[in-house]
């Protein structure tokens, strides 16, 4: 599993964690709903500064959205 697909997969999981869905999720982090939805897909190769700004969204690290656990 490549990098952004880990990210993919633990950024969904968080979001389900949490209870937020897709929208709320773009609405806390200033990012459009279909730019959400492609990251937890896998289909985008986000930049640096859009996965610190999922993470803090998610109330979480971008350690732990990028960790093998």
């Amino acid at each position: 599993m490549d990098a952004i697909q880990r990210f993919a997969m633990n950024m969904k999981r968080t979001r389900k964690i949490n209870n937020i869905s897709q929208d709320e999720l773009a609405h806390r982090s200033g990012l459009h709903r279909t730019y959400i939805g492609s990251v937890e897909r896998g289909e985008r190769n986000l930049t640096l500064r859009n996965a610190e700004v999922i993470a803090k969204a998610l109330s979480t690290t971008l350690a732990a959205l990028v960790s093998n656990d």
